[in-house]
């Protein structure tokens, strides 16, 4: 009778934050299992919380990661959870799961999940909310932007911050601040009546460009944004994350020629938050929320 094969115990396993210089490991392994970072997301995700970002560690060498981002004293969002692929099944993703859920404390988590791992995810107390898709493709020429499109460095920060408050469950002010003024990164907003009537980010990935977040009083406001932003950068192929419940949204999408590339599952600890879903035609990244 042959001896049971058992898998290495994970005892090696060392786990530790990362320095905000590495939080590219995480972005690149990310890239290579398909999920198409953009170039400056590292840094962006950096500014959200320094101590959010978890590497795992055989004799020196990354073997795993996870990102929890403690967005205040009530919410935080789990993204980057990897072991590399010769090492799986072994407990070292377990190992670095749960000191993400520790550094998390009492906060609801959101996290966007593969399909295929919501089962997983549900044994550690994450419910399913609703999916969000992603589609992708070079869209449909759209008519010229409207006069009442500025830049979105051009819109008060504070301004900002409160319209994403009705779509995101906590403050995210270094993020924003980082997202809205990274290199490469193109904002506009829709102004009418002296507010803001919508107001998006496109930026440059390893393929193509994503826009995210698009958020929008109606359909007709996200539309003149989006258009506004592929106006700025030339158009080309883009990729759009979409909440499958916001009909209009996923309707945009598919006017515009775009087809789905994948879903995700945003699935959250604790009580679901109450948010504008309505008025998101993008969500900023899978990754952070």
């Amino acid at each position: 009778m042959s001896p049971t094969v058992r898998p290495p115990a994970t005892n090696g396993l060392h786990i530790r934050t990362m320095q905000p210089d590495e939080v590219s490991i995480a972005v690149n392994w990310a890239a290579a299992e398909g999920w198409n970072p953009g170039f400056a997301d590292a840094t962006c995700f950096a500014a959200a919380d320094p101590e959010g970002f978890l590497i795992g560690e055989l004799d020196g060498a990354p073997i795993a990661t996870v990102s929890c981002v403690n967005y205040d004293e009530r919410f935080a969002f789990l993204g980057f959870y990897i072991v590399r692929k010769d090492l799986r099944g072994r407990g070292y993703g377990l190992r670095i799961w749960n000191a993400a859920i520790a550094h998390a404390g009492r906060r609801v988590i959101g996290l966007d999940g593969v399909v295929a791992q919501q089962e997983n995810y549900r044994k550690s107390g994450f419910e399913l909310a609703y999916a969000n898709v992603r589609y992708g493709g070079t869209p449909a020429a759209l008519d010229a932007p409207q006069a009442n499109v500025i830049s979105l460095t051009d819109v008060p920060l504070a301004t900002v911050e409160a319209d994403d408050a009705t779509v995101f469950p906590a403050q995210r002010t270094a993020f924003l601040r980082a997202w809205i003024g990274a290199p490469g990164h193109v904002g506009c907003a829709l102004m009418r009546d002296g507010g803001l009537a919508g107001w998006g980010v496109i930026r440059p990935c390893r393929r193509g460009r994503k826009i995210g977040p698009l958020v929008a009083h109606d359909r007709a406001s996200a539309e003149v944004v989006l258009s506004a932003l592929l106006a700025r950068v030339g158009g080309g192929e883009i990729f759009l994350d979409v909440p499958s419940i916001n009909f209009d949204a996923v309707a945009l999408a598919q006017d515009l020629g775009l087809a789905p590339v994948f879903e995700t599952a945003r699935m959250y600890t604790g009580a679901v938050p109450s948010l504008r879903l309505e008025r998101v035609f993008g969500v900023t990244t899978f990754e952070l929320g």
